[in-house]
């Protein structure tokens, strides 16, 4: 597995592997071809279908176009069989002559891959990459998630994670403040005020409740307008880890060292699906964003209020176990419906599995890295329209953005 870096990626929404994907590939291939006369980039699949919601085009053509004329082309019915992103970037001379091409893959979380060549991140650092190998190594040395991570990040992990809860937390803040309408055909008023609002008046449970479901609000409403946010693992589930830390840091009191070891937890378990499934709505479904946020919090949660190993372990499966099947049908192709309510409704359930886990053992007879291999198959079987197309499901009798 990686590092943490390449899953906690600082940017800027609403979609890692429709926007900052994109961006970040049409970047690499402005920094070969700077002297091109002009570009053509066809889209594929997924990246086709809901592009225009997810705002593809402009993060290709904001990157392209101030250097040469882009000849933008859309595929929606073509999905290449090493992944539903595809992209094609070709570079052309003055007379219209193709000097190169180059086809790329948004994999998920903005990371980028090429078919037959290892993907174009870091290197490999954690020699272990199962739930099962890492809860052992806990067990053996009396260490939890967070030692493992220190030992196999480098030194200055904490300052990154350090600015990863930064930009989380002003993201929260930032979204609690925002009124108005989210950009787009859909016209959704943002509710994460409001929520903020209404949640003061109430007391005890419901008081937190909502605090937590207007966190997790905030985050997911600045995504959908282009603000900055962290993908955890993704843009379009970004607003779940965020959540459950912000909420527990302020009514617990814990302390920043404390959030930010519960954060590694949580990136280690992200970062466990990722190298064994996907973190990919295009792929798995919204399970593999949505579910994987889930089940990250609940890990953090779990952490945060003393759990072991074993019970963390416990909390991140049933986050991920709860959303097993879960379809990714953008209306419109925006993330907006059903994403943003995914968010708040999975920042709950993270904490309900960490009480759950809290009252085990955290004996139980289903593994995490079971559930890990149930989900990349499901999402495997998941027919094409109900993984990021917006053909099926909630999104089928909305008319895509044109």
């Amino acid at each position: 597995m990686k590092t943490l870096k390449e899953l906690y990626r600082i940017g800027i929404g609403p979609s890692s592997s429709h926007t900052m994907g994109p961006r970040k590939a049409a970047e690499m291939f402005l920094g070969k071809h700077p002297e091109a006369a002009s570009f053509e980039v066809t889209l594929y699949g997924s990246l086709a279908a809901t592009g225009k919601g997810h705002m593809t085009d402009v993060a290709i053509l904001d990157t392209l176009t101030p250097h040469a004329p882009v000849d933008l082309k859309w595929a929606p019915e073509i999905f290449l069989p090493f992944h539903p992103n595809g992209m094609l970037f070709k570079s052309k001379d003055e007379t219209g002559k193709v000097t190169d091409e180059w086809t790329v893959y948004s994999v998920g979380g903005g990371a980028l891959a090429e078919e037959g060549v290892p993907k174009i991140d870091s290197q490999h650092i954690y020699q272990m990459s199962t739930m099962s190998e890492i809860l052992g190594w806990c067990e053996r040395t009396g260490k939890s998630y967070w030692e493992y991570v220190q030992e196999c990040e480098e030194s200055d992990i904490w300052d990154y994670l350090s600015e990863v809860w930064k930009v989380m937390r002003e993201a929260v803040e930032r979204g609690l403040e925002e009124e108005g309408v989210l950009p787009g055909p859909l016209n959704l008023r943002r509710k994460a005020a409001t929520y903020y609002i209404k949640a003061k008046g109430y007391k005890d449970n419901l008081r937190s409740r909502g605090l937590v479901f207007s966190y997790a609000l905030a985050v997911s409403e600045e995504n959908a307008s282009g603000g900055k946010i962290v993908t955890a693992p993704t843009c379009g589930s970004c607003g779940v880890v965020p959540a459950v830390l912000y909420h527990l840091a302020k009514s617990r009191d814990f302390s920043e060292m404390r959030v930010l070891r519960a954060l590694a937890t949580a990136g280690l378990i992200g970062n466990i699906v990722k190298h064994n499934a996907t973190i990919s709505g295009a792929e798995g479904g919204c399970q593999a964003e949505v579910g994987v946020a889930c089940s990250m919090a609940a890990a953090a949660a779990s952490q945060l209020f003393g759990g072991s190993p074993a019970q963390i372990e416990y909390a991140a499966e049933m986050g991920l176990e709860h959303h097993l099947g879960m379809t990714c049908d953008p209306v419109c192709g925006l993330v907006q419906i059903p994403c943003i309510e995914r968010n708040a409704y999975a920042a709950a359930r993270a904490l309900d599995s960490n009480i759950y886990a809290a009252f085990t053992d955290g004996i139980h007879r289903v593994s995490f890295d079971k559930v890990v291999d149930v989900m990349k198959q499901t999402g495997h079987d998941l027919p094409s329209l109900y993984k990021e197309t917006s053909e099926g499901g909630l999104a089928k009798d909305y008319k895509q953005m044109e």
